[in-house]
């Protein structure tokens, strides 16, 4: 069964002006079966009841596939609600309305996790939501209905550990491998160029490319740039900034300049503005 491990105020990496959502929404996060861990990173909870016109909340998405089911008074991503919901990795800033009444059971696989976990090709995803059933078929129902009709987050964890672990495949090395090369990815802010994560894990450009599609969904040029960016925006958003121009030049950004065309195309306003508004 899952631990039951809570955190009040998960970390916000991703969340843009998570001051925002946090005085609006209630977040937590659980932590799933041991038994799982080779694929999913963690569940996560959201929920809402709101008057009034509501707000737009966004995200600099990681280069996960999520596994959802949610409820609320309102359809969510051109789905009626109640529904159970794949979430394909999401190559621009994710935003989405929150107003009404809202709730969401969210499962977060690790970059390549689900394609590992289901054999898709999750390339073929990329920037969809789908139904649940195109990845779990009928079976998908059940879940949803199980998951819905359990009232504590620690009821649903339990429920989706049981789903999971019912499905779990064969170890798959390829997938250890690009787990191995994200991972390297997310934790060393000096690994800038595709070139140099190929050569650190003695294979081609074009092997690296092709795995990260198949498993990843996105290419591992991608990764990289989002994984300076979220360190950028988490800097920015704990306050651990002063400099802008030594920002840019310490995660890989050639110049200033660069990395404040980057930054405004994905969180659409410049770093000045973004650090300005705390």
């Amino acid at each position: 069964m899952s631990s039951e491990v809570h955190t009040a105020n998960p970390p916000a990496v991703g969340i843009l002006r998570p001051e925002i959502n946090d005085a609006l929404v209630r977040r937590d996060r659980l932590i799933p079966h041991d038994g799982l861990s080779t694929w999913v990173e963690h569940y996560w909870t959201v929920a809402w009841e709101l008057d009034g016109p509501g707000f737009v909340s966004e995200v600099v998405s990681h280069p996960s596939v999520h596994v959802t089911v949610e409820s609320g008074d309102r359809p969510r991503f051109g789905y009626p609600m109640p529904a159970g919901l794949v979430h394909g990795v999401i190559t621009r800033r994710f935003s989405q309305e929150i107003a009404g009444r809202g709730r969401v059971f969210g499962v977060k696989f690790r970059p390549g996790g689900f394609g590992a976990f289901t054999g898709a090709d999750v390339g073929t995803w990329t920037d969809r939501v789908l139904p649940l059933s195109a990845a779990f078929g009928d079976s998908s129902a059940a879940l949803v209905r199980d998951v819905l009709e359990a009232g504590p987050d620690d009821d649903r964890a339990s429920l989706m550990d049981a789903f999971l672990l019912d499905r779990v495949p064969a170890r798959d090395k390829r997938y250890d491998e690009v787990l191995a090369i994200v991972r390297d990815i997310q934790g060393d802010p000096t690994l800038t160029t595709v070139e140099l994560a190929a050569r650190r894990h003695a294979m081609s450009e074009r092997t690296l490319q092709r795995l990260f599609r198949r498993y990843v969904g996105v290419g591992p040029k991608w990764v990289l740039q989002r994984a300076r960016l979220h360190d950028a925006v988490d800097r920015i958003d704990s306050g651990r900034v002063t400099d802008l121009a030594s920002l840019a030049l310490e995660l890989g950004w050639f110049d200033q300049a660069h990395f404040t065309r980057d930054f405004t195309a994905l969180v659409g306003q410049s770093p000045a503005a973004y650090a300005a508004r705390r």
